[in-house]
């Protein structure tokens, strides 16, 4: 246990030393930060707009549910990010394995002592480290616009939501490893996870069409209904074991096309 931890520490050293030296992560988070600061200028003209039109329509006389400004801002801007971490998730996953094919390395790492296990963990730790870097200026913007709001916002829900944020990463990138793992065109690998991940996000709206267990089943799977569950600040288990399910699955994918190349060599 103590190898397999070394092991998962040095290949999560290598790949978050890879991406902090990377040009092109620098570019992607460049152009995260200017897209989640333009949407969260639009969620909060959108959020101040509905809420002047209710006291509005309140002071009119017309009878209408008053809204929680902060927790209604918190809310969209957090269901935006998390379909803009959509296009950049697979762009983050991309490279995890097919640029270790087309350098030529993989072999060497399908036929090292370290398992694939620890090298799947290890590389999606690294990555998933580099993604929340990248999110917290979204703690900033928050922390501004929440300010001495009354009543404030509980940080339970704030620190919710960007758990779900990271559970929903977590989740796509271990996905988007496998992908990469079965291919050496990494541009392939992101247009392959951003299909596969957006069956997963839409797949609520499918499981419409069919009814009985077999719609219900559709519709848990849906990463949209549980990220959506988090973000709304409701601590749901099923939302938990499913993301915790799709980071395992990604990683047991992963670990066993390694393992299908190691046989092929061998």
């Amino acid at each position: 246990m103590k190898m397999l931890a070394y092991n998962v520490l040095a290949i999560y050293r290598r790949e978050l030393q890879s991406y902090f030296a990377s040009p092109l992560a620098y570019a992607i988070a460049t152009i995260y930060w200017i897209l989640a600061g333009i949407l969260f200028k639009a969620a909060f003209d959108g959020v101040i707009d509905q809420g002047n039109y209710v006291d509005l329509q309140a002071q009119s006389g017309v009878p209408i549910s008053p809204i929680d400004v902060p927790y209604e801002l918190l809310r969209t801007y957090l269901g935006v990010m998390g379909s803009l971490s959509l296009f950049v998730l697979p762009i983050l996953s991309m490279g995890l394995y097919a640029d270790e094919r087309k350098r030529g390395t993989l072999e060497l790492l399908a036929t090292s002592p370290i398992t694939n296990w620890a090298v799947a963990i290890g590389k999606l730790l690294g990555v998933l480290t580099f993604f929340i870097t990248m999110s917290l200026p979204l703690l900033l913007y928050e922390a501004i616009a929440l300010n001495g709001v009354d009543p404030p916002v509980p940080l339970s829900v704030i620190l919710l939501g960007h758990a779900g944020l990271i559970l929903l990463a977590a989740s796509v990138l271990s996905l988007g490893m496998f992908v990469s793992s079965l291919t050496d065109s990494t541009i392939l690998a992101a247009i392959l996870t951003f299909a596969l991940v957006l069956c997963l996000w839409i797949i609520s709206e499918l499981a419409k069409n069919f009814g009985g267990i077999v719609g219900d089943a559709l519709f848990n799977l849906s990463l949209l209904k549980h990220y959506t569950n988090l973000v709304q600040g409701v601590v749901d288990t099923s939302s938990l074991v499913l993301f915790a399910s799709y980071i395992f699955l990604g990683i047991f994918l992963t670990a066993q096309s390694i393992d299908a190349l190691r046989f092929q060599r061998s």
